[in-house]
């Protein structure tokens, strides 16, 4: 996934407008913009929990996916998954150090 992703590179990418973009999501629960920020949420959230990325920043992995303020995606991380970022992670390395005894 392309972390400079938007609604219009999504239309230009499909060969049409915004505007029909954001029409084809008017049926669903979210906005095209939630969903790519929820695609970029969720990719954080699963390079967080890969142990080669470890020694990464929580605001680099942030950026990489397209968060270019860490703490906006701090903010965004914790809304999304009750806990932040770098909590995420801490807690997800005690589990695997928890099962490797």
């Amino acid at each position: 996934m392309d972390h400079h992703l938007s609604p219009q590179t999504v239309a230009d990418a499909h060969g049409i407008s915004v505007r029909y973009l954001h029409h084809l999501f008017r049926g669903e629960k979210q906005t095209v913009s939630t969903f790519i920020r929820e695609l970029r949420l969720g990719r954080c959230r699963t390079d967080l929990g890969q142990p080669g990325l470890a020694k990464h920043p929580v605001g680099a992995i942030g950026a990489r996916w397209g968060f270019a303020d860490a703490a906006v995606f701090s903010r965004a991380f914790k809304a999304a998954f009750g806990t932040p970022p770098g909590e995420y992670r801490n807690q997800l390395g005690a589990r695997r150090a928890g099962s490797d005894s």
